[in-house]
C-alpha cells in the first residue's frame, strides 16, 4: 500500500474504489476526477435510468450491475487505450469485483490505482443517515440493516491482489469515529 507514483503523472490510469456503504467513495471519485480532468463514470445514475423500476433487492442490484459493467468495460478499455484516465465509482468491495478493474487495465495496458476508503462502521453508518436525507442522484434510502447486511460480504484489499493501494483514512480527512457528520 502507498501512494502511487504515477497518481500525478500523464499515464492513463484507471482509478477505482473499495469502502464500504456510505465510506464517501462518490465524493472522493468526483475530487479525483475534477483533480486529475479524468473521465469520471458512476454506476449508481446509470442503473437508476437504466432500470428505473427494477431494482428490488440485493440480488437485482447484482444483476443489473453486471449487466452495466459488461456493457461499459469495452468503451472503458477503449478510453484508456485513448490515453485517458477514468475514474470508474463502482464497488471493488469483494475480490472477485476488483478481478474486474483488473480486466480492464490489463486490457488497456494502463496504469490503475484501487483507492481504499477505510472508515469504521460508526462513521459510514452516520454518512448513511445524512446521505438518505439528502439523496444525492441515483442514491436510494437504505437502512442500517441493509449496511449491515451488504457489509457483511466486505473483504478488504490484499497485498496479495498486487494493486496499486491508495489508503485513505478517516484521519486523513480530519475524522474520526466519533465526529458527527453534517
Amino acid at each position: 500500500m502507498g501512494n502511487p507514483a504515477f497518481l500525478n503523472s500523464s499515464t492513463p490510469t484507471l482509478h477505482f474504489f473499495c469502502g464500504k456503504m456510505a465510506a464517501g467513495k462518490s465524493t472522493l471519485s468526483k475530487k479525483l476526477a475534477g483533480e486529475l480532468g479524468a473521465v469520471l463514470i458512476c454506476e449508481d445514475p446509470w442503473l437508476s435510468r437504466l432500470y428505473p423500476a427494477d431494482i428490488h433487492s440485493f440480488e437485482d442490484y447484482l444483476q443489473r450491475a453486471a449487466r452495466l459493467k459488461e456493457t461499459l468495460a469495452p468503451h472503458i478499455v477503449d478510453l484508456l487505450r485513448r490515453g485517458n484516465s477514468v475514474v470508474l465509482d463502482f464497488p471493488g468491495n469483494v475480490p472477485r469485483q476488483r478481478q474486474w478493474f483488473r480486466s480492464l487495465f490489463e486490457a488497456a495496458g494502463a496504469h490503475h490505482v484501487l483507492h481504499f476508503v477505510d472508515l469504521p462502521d460508526a462513521l459510514c453508518k452516520n454518512q448513511l443517515r445524512q446521505r438518505n436525507i439528502e439523496q444525492p442522484p441515483g442514491s436510494k434510502v437504505m437502512s442500517e440493516e441493509e449496511f449491515d447486511h451488504i457489509t457483511a460480504y466486505f473483504v478488504a484489499p490484499s497485498d496479495a491482489e498486487q494493486f496499486n493501494i491508495e489508503l485513505h483514512l478517516p484521519a486523513l480527512a480530519g475524522l474520526d469515529a466519533e465526529t458527527p457528520v453534517a
